[in-house]
């Protein structure tokens, strides 16, 4: 499953969802490394409450821009189109799980 997106797929995952989480990173980061297995593995286990999508900085200046994104990994959690929390930094599965949970 692919869960890198861009500007332009973008707009559609958040019409498409209620709730949305993007994983801002970039490939040099190493704590962005670190947490990829979790965010594929939550990405996978919850696709049908959940869209997880990465969003690479490098690339995608301007939504980096437009989240206010100044350090990764930054986790922005959306619901129903706004942004209710970010969080920047290494983060466990489990505290991961639970910031999901209260989105759905």
């Amino acid at each position: 499953m692919e869960i890198q997106i861009n500007q332009t797929d973008f707009s559609n995952v958040i019409e498409n969802n209620n709730n949305v989480l993007l994983d801002f990173y970039a490939d040099w980061c190493g704590p962005c490394r670190t947490l990829l297995p979790t965010i594929h593995k939550l990405a996978d286990e919850l696709k049908d409450h959940v869209a997880i999508k990465k969003i690479n900085v490098d690339n995608n200046q301007e939504l980096a821009a437009k989240f206010g994104i100044r350090n990764i990994p930054t986790l922005v959690f959306i619901k129903d189109g706004k942004a209710v929390e970010k969080h920047t930094g290494l983060i466990t599965e489990k505290n991961l799980r639970d910031k999901i949970d209260r989105l759905k």
